[in-house]
């Protein structure tokens, strides 16, 4: 039997980084569409919904024909609002509105536009192949708790992790580290309503190349995304595949 899916993106109107980010005009399209366009090319889904606090992100997604577009709740819209009870209230309101009860839930996030379509493809297959409870996607560190990322501790500055009994001299023979690019996030929907959480005992891992994995949080972050977009080696790197 198809398994029902559902995408969610979303995306408030508060952004302290790049005000108005999410239906601010990335190369000729506001941000938040470039994601909305991303889920509808895979034809994975039986559904989109678009959660916003933003009048302009409402109508945005509207107007490019979202099934579902959730006004968000004040209280879900605040600087200290966590991302997961928004997700889970979209999962919610959509099941609610379509009279569909999904299998398989994605949620894009806006601000990370230079995933491709095969991104998001390949994460939703190993996620339903493997029977794991989620899936998140990252990219390879390019700095190792172990040997060159520091914090301050009691006013000391020191590596932010050290293995036991045993000192990294090069960062080759540290443990593999990642980052979350912010990207792509599955789960089976079942396990996000029963303990929504990002981290499961058997949570998969799908690395992105690096080139892929930039999200925005500021002007800076801006100026980067539009040159990958426009660069000719954009969508020519392969993803690599799940990690245990």
């Amino acid at each position: 039997m198809k398994k029902k899916r559902l995408c969610s993106i979303c995306a408030r109107g508060g952004s302290k980084g790049v005000p108005g980010k999410n239906w601010r005009s990335l190369l000729g399209k506001p941000l938040i569409l470039h994601s909305i366009e991303q889920a509808r090319q895979t034809k994975l889904f039986d559904a989109l919904c678009v959660s916003s606090d933003s009048p302009e992100v409402l109508n945005i997604a509207r107007e490019a024909g979202v099934e579902v577009v959730v006004d968000r709740p004040k209280e879900m819209a605040t600087d200290n609002a966590g991302k997961l009870e928004v997700i889970v209230h979209a999962l919610k309101c959509a099941e609610s509105e379509l009279g569909i009860t999904f299998d398989t839930t994605v949620d894009l996030d806006a601000t990370a536009p230079v995933r491709l379509p095969a991104d998001i493809e390949l994460a939703v297959a190993i996620l339903e192949s493997s029977g794991a409870s989620n899936l998140i996607t990252a990219c390879k560190a390019r700095r190792s708790p172990y040997f060159n990322l520091v914090e301050l501790k009691d006013g000391k500055i020191d590596l932010a992790k050290r293995l036991p009994n045993q000192k990294v001299i090069r960062r080759q023979d540290a443990p593999p580290c990642f980052d979350m690019n912010a990207s792509i996030y599955v789960w089976q929907r079942d396990i996000l309503l029963k303990e929504p959480s990002v981290f499961y005992e058997d949570t998969r891992l799908m690395v992105m190349p690096e080139l892929r994995s930039h999200d925005i949080d500021c002007e800076f972050d801006w100026f980067i995304v539009e040159q990958i977009l426009q660069s000719q080696d954009y969508g020519k790197e392969a993803s690599y595949d799940a990690v245990d």
